[in-house]
């Protein structure tokens, strides 16, 4: 895999723990799976222990690129690229400040030390099968591969629509690719749109984002591709996500015993707050990292929502402006409405395992990364039905027989809250328990997902031998 990211170590969006997780599944499916990707100060603060290598990575003539190798508890092998392009990007391209002519120079580095890996490695006798190449910073990857026949397949995988442009000259590294007609935007170049022009392969994080993307910016080259664009809808790490395991929360629970999920709930009213009323719904609003149209919804919607029967706790990172208008609402709903605005593996988990409902305004959600975690966990979604959500949140009946949460359209305060409303009324049926139980059992896992992969890959594979 070629990626600009990977969870923990460096997170900039969503795809980081994708790609750790994926990575993961296929190495658990008896797969040799290694992630090439940039040195990046993350690696340097909480990464695994990793090897220099004595001799560097020839690149081209006059470059050479230093490599460290290493492997995850997972027994993923990870090869970092040390350059000095990459000392000081955060955690993924773009992550600070957004993107730069730099990150152009960066993905086109990237890019061409992958192939040159993956080259090596075939001369030593080591023959990589199928390089999976994840977003626009590593797209030029699969450029570069299907411009070597000797080479292996590749599959691009879009996380999200990010098509930032650059000047051609912060991508001379790609050498005569810049020049590909398909890859310009005015007089500029996207590496992702490269990366495209050349794929077999394309995939995406759920099917319902592969539509939207189909109807984007992108859809003419997507409908322009040797195979439809395939969305493979994400899963959950179980090691990571289990209530039955997690050591972060407060008591541990499952599907079969919710008992102590209750010990949860009433842990984090008393941490942020809240009345303790235990047979009040406790509804737990996810920020979505700097979404303003996803922010400005929640604010407009939250007097109206703590006007009902139910506890809120608004859990997530938050600029000063929106942490100034959360804490005046507080003031105003005191005891009706908990912050809890610090991100984290450990504290997202402990929010959706108190619980009863989860709250998503996020204004795109190419996956559904948060509500898949939130139904593990026993909270019900109400989420906006956009992008991959609608592949994992299903409208509850009104009898709570099918189902697994609550969506609403568009985005807007009035929507929001109608749907919370719904969630309400759901939370004082003799039912909801039982509606926990049954979304709780559903298989959330990457254990398909990889499969689907490995079709993929199998399939691409073929091709390549019968060509």
């Amino acid at each position: 895999m070629v990626a600009a990211e990977l969870g923990p170590h460096a997170r900039a969006t969503a795809a980081a723990d994708s790609i750790a997780a994926l990575a993961k599944a296929l190495r658990q499916l008896g797969h040799n799976v290694t992630v090439a990707l940039p040195k990046t100060p993350g690696f340097q603060e909480s990464g695994p222990l990793l090897a220099r290598r004595l001799s560097p990575l020839h690149v081209e003539p006059g470059l050479d690129v230093t490599v460290l190798d290493g492997q995850l508890a997972s027994g993923v092998s990870i090869v970092l690229f040390d350059a000095p392009e990459f000392s000081d990007i955060g955690a993924g391209f773009g992550s600070l400040g957004g993107v730069s002519e730099a990150d152009g120079a960066r993905s086109a580095l990237l890019s061409r030390a992958a192939v040159a890996l993956v080259r090596e490695r075939l001369e030593q006798g080591k023959r990589v099968d199928v390089v999976h190449v994840h977003d626009w910073a590593a797209a030029p990857s699969v450029a570069l591969l299907a411009a070597d026949s000797t080479l292996p397949p590749s599959v691009l995988t879009l996380h999200g629509a990010a098509d930032p442009t650059f000047e051609p000259e912060s991508l001379a590294r790609l050498g005569e690719l810049v020049n590909e007609p398909r890859a310009r935007v005015a007089a500029r170049v996207s590496p992702l749109r490269l990366g495209l022009g050349a794929a077999r392969e394309v995939t995406t994080v759920s099917p319902g984002y592969a539509l939207e993307l189909g109807k984007g910016p992108l859809g003419g080259l997507i409908e322009g591709l040797n195979e439809p664009l395939a969305g493979v809808l994400e899963g959950v790490d179980y090691a990571i996500f289990s209530p039955a395991t997690d050591a972060a929360i407060e008591s541990r629970y499952d599907a079969e015993d919710l008992g102590n999920k209750g010990r949860c709930k009433t842990a984090l009213v008393r941490a942020t707050g809240l009345r303790l009323e235990t047979e009040r719904p406790l509804l737990v609003a996810l920020l979505a990292g700097t979404d303003a149209g996803g922010q400005k919804t929640l604010l407009r919607a939250l007097p109206k929502l703590l006007t009902l029967p139910l506890g809120v706790v608004v859990l997530g990172e938050a600029d000063a402006e929106l942490t100034r208008a959360l804490e005046r609402l507080q003031h105003q709903y005191e005891g009706d409405l908990g912050l809890l605005l610090r991100g984290g593996d450990a504290e997202l988990r402990r929010g959706i395992a108190a619980a009863d409902f989860t709250l998503s305004v996020r204004s795109e959600s190419p996956g559904a990364q948060a509500e898949v975690a939130a139904l593990r966990y026993g909270a019900i979604p109400v989420a906006l039905a956009c992008g991959g959500v609608p592949d994992v949140v299903v409208d509850i009946d009104a009898e709570l027989e099918t189902g697994t949460g609550f969506l609403y359209a568009p985005l807007a305060s009035e929507e929001l809250v109608g749907a919370v409303e719904r969630a309400v009324s759901a939370y004082g049926n003799e039912r909801f328990h039982q509606l926990r139980r049954r979304v709780m059992r559903r298989d959330l896992g990457w254990d398909r997902p990889a499969r689907r992969y490995l079709q993929i890959y199998r399939r691409l594979l073929g091709e390549k031998r019968a060509g």
